[in-house]
């Protein structure tokens, strides 16, 4: 990845493994603001805070159209993906605060 600007997108899920995908340029900053249920709406209301996949991307334009093909998938599909990862479903961002 050159230096500069990164961007994420980023699947995070709660114990129910309800999924959220989402875009940032500070996954650090995003994922604490899940966690402490500071975002309203759905990640709020779902209590999103484990943070499952993500990927960098040096483009914010790439990033926001990697972030609509994933919302776009099947759920199979977007479990898939995450397992090709993480297919314990650690939280990634554990160790991080």
């Amino acid at each position: 990845m050159p230096m500069g600007k990164v961007y994420y997108v980023y699947i995070a899920s709660n114990q129910s493994r309800t999924l959220y995908v989402g875009v940032t340029n500070n996954i650090r900053r995003r994922i604490t603001e899940h966690k402490a249920g500071e975002i309203e709406g759905f990640t709020r209301r779902y209590h999103i805070g484990t943070l499952v996949y993500f990927e960098p991307f040096g483009d914010v334009y790439a990033a926001i159209r990697r972030e609509k093909q994933i919302k776009h998938w099947r759920r199979e599909k977007k479990l898939a993906l995450i397992a090709t990862e993480n297919p314990d479903w650690h939280d990634l961002s554990e160790g991080w605060f």
